[in-house]
């Protein structure tokens, strides 16, 4: 039967159990149990308060009525105070929301990039940038305010149900069973609604993020749209991908309308019992006016925490979606982890038998390569595209590791095998534009965080980048997303300024100079090799670089 089901509504089985994801939420809670507790306490106030309304009511109408002593005026000041108590519960979880809230979010979108910029990098990565954005956004949000909002007010929906049904039972038995009948019913069908609308959460999620990938693309790429004058054909995948998106959206919203029909169906017939059951009582003499108010709010307070349950299913539905999605972010092992492992310079680095592929598919990029980099030399590495030359560069930063042969980092008396833990004797200069956003300052200062103006202006000269002192804010001259307002030349010669910076044994650069003129470029290689105490590696196909170099490696394409 239970296969039938499954098969019925085509509930898929899940990547990972309830029990993993359970332990992968309870770590993520670790980090914000402070407002987790503060909202369960304000949760658990509430109740007391709401149900102290019920009887301040009830007390007050029997006041009004005669059938209890006191005073009207005292009553309804306590009705008052109780109100105020209300208003102040409110307004603490809306500050323990806003202010806790952003920060707890924050942390583990920290933690969470954290976690892929330590974790092994393979070139060919299997989610789309803009799917990670879309996780590190939204599913880390969902995940926070399940874990600190949902999860406390679970407490207090639980505790409400608890004291209305007690408070319900010693007034009258029968009605308090009759009451919460439904339950049973909730949880009978919750596991086949779990299971179904996980599996549709989950394709919303997957559109959105595909819908999210195409809007960055499209923007990032938007000069290369309008010269190949594709503008028309980029919306029309956008609106292909959204048109998925409103499908998938459209199928869970209409097996959530459907299923929530049906509670509140179950809801309304109780009520309706409930006033039944409490009007003939009173028209028999046996339940006060007062008494029969204090009813139906309690059935009320009884129905809705057993309403907030209903929509708690859907959301554990979506934490499970969000935690899942995390998780995947989390399948790429960690790099090795440790202390850097410095090598006192000049040192080199020597490749034995070194082969390389990025999949079994399209075969080895690099197969049995030995040569050696030896220490205070200046390589230049050529090869038509495709040959493995970047590849090449990757193995020696560690980014990659070789599927056979060895590749080391040695100076007259030390040899240690590449790792991510000498990644710190390097620096590299890849190919394009790599400035961040940000003033020239901010993107200088990734080379060595500690380097005072002077010491930037000592590496912008020395990489033939003076031009940047001329600029009316100088070094504080905002760049846009990918060095904007700079030309292709400008940005190259502050990256190379960014890794002068680094100061390191060796130097890589990946077609570092290809935006410079001739002279430009013989000025900067002169400033860079002038004082011999650095290996120095070139990728490049430019005449002027190999003049320079004391040897080349010429890598042919497989």
């Amino acid at each position: 039967m239970k296969m039938n089901i499954r098969e019925l509504l085509r509930i898929p089985e899940q990547k990972y159990t309830a029990r993993v994801i359970m332990k992968w939420l309870w770590r993520a809670w670790r980090g914000n149990r402070l407002q987790a507790v503060l909202n369960a306490v304000i949760g658990l106030l509430s109740v007391c308060v709401s149900l102290s309304q019920v009887w301040a009511v009830q007390h007050a109408i029997d006041v009004a009525a005669g059938v209890v002593p006191g005073s009207i005026y005292q009553a309804v000041a306590l009705m008052g105070a109780l109100i105020l108590c209300d208003f102040a519960l409110n307004i603490s979880t809306v500050w323990v929301r806003n202010i806790l809230g952003i920060k707890a979010q924050n942390r583990m979108q920290q933690r969470m990039l954290d976690r892929i910029l330590r974790s092994e990098w393979h070139g060919r990565e299997a989610l789309h940038s803009g799917d990670v954005l879309n996780r590190l956004e939204f599913d880390v949000n969902t995940v926070v305010n399940f874990l600190t909002e949902t999860i406390p007010s679970t407490l207090s929906v639980l505790a409400m149900f608890l004291g209305a049904f007690f408070y319900l039972f010693s007034m009258d038995r029968t009605l308090a069973f009759i009451t919460v009948l439904i339950i049973p019913v909730f949880v009978a069908v919750s596991k086949i609604y779990v299971g179904q609308m996980r599996r549709l959460t989950r394709d919303v999620r997957n559109s959105d993020s595909k819908v999210q990938s195409v809007l960055q693309e499209t923007i990032q790429n938007r000069m290369l749209i309008k010269t190949l004058e594709s503008d028309a054909a980029m919306v029309d995948r956008l609106e292909n991908t959204q048109s998925v998106l409103r499908h998938n959206v459209v199928r869970r919203t209409v097996f959530s309308v459907f299923s929530n029909l049906i509670l509140n169906f179950g809801f309304a017939l109780g009520y309706l019992v409930a006033f039944l059951w409490a009007a003939v009582r009173m028209a028999e003499h046996t339940l006060t006016f007062g008494g029969m108010t204090a009813f139906l709010q309690l059935v009320n307070r009884i129905q809705g925490p057993a309403r907030n349950l209903t929509k708690l299913v859907p959301a554990f539905v979506s934490v499970f979606t969000a935690a899942e999605r995390l998780m995947e972010l989390e399948e790429n092992p960690l790099e090795e982890q440790g202390n850097p492992i410095e090598i006192d310079g000049p040192c080199g680095v020597r490749l034995q038998q070194v082969t390389y592929a990025y999949d079994d598919i399209d075969g080895a990029v690099i197969k049995n390569l030995d040569f050696d980099f030896y220490p205070g030399s200046c390589t230049a590495i050529l090869g038509e595209t495709g040959a493995g030359k970047t590849t090449l560069v990757r193995m020696i930063l560690a980014l990659v590791h070789p599927q056979q042969g060895s590749i080391c980092i040695y100076n007259n008396r030390k040899t240690v095998e590449l790792s991510p833990r000498t990644r710190c004797n390097f620096v590299y200069v890849p190919q394009g534009n790599t400035l961040m956003s940000g003033t020239i300052r901010d993107n200088l200062r990734l080379g060595r965080l500690s380097a005072t103006d002077e010491d930037m202006q000592e590496a912008l000269h020395k990489a033939c980048a003076d031009f940047v002192m001329d600029l009316p804010a100088g070094l504080d001259t905002l760049c846009s997303e990918s060095g904007g307002g700079l030309s292709e030349g400008q940005a190259q010669r502050i990256a190379i300024a960014r890794a002068l910076l680094r100061d390191r044994s060796i130097m890589l650069f990946d077609e570092a100079t290809s935006a410079l003129d001739p002279e430009t470029e013989e000025q900067l290689l002169r400033n860079v090799l002038s004082a011999h105490d650095k290996t120095v590696i070139f990728i490049t196909h430019r005449p002027a670089i190999v003049d320079y170099c004391d040897q080349t490696l010429k890598i042919e394409k497989i």
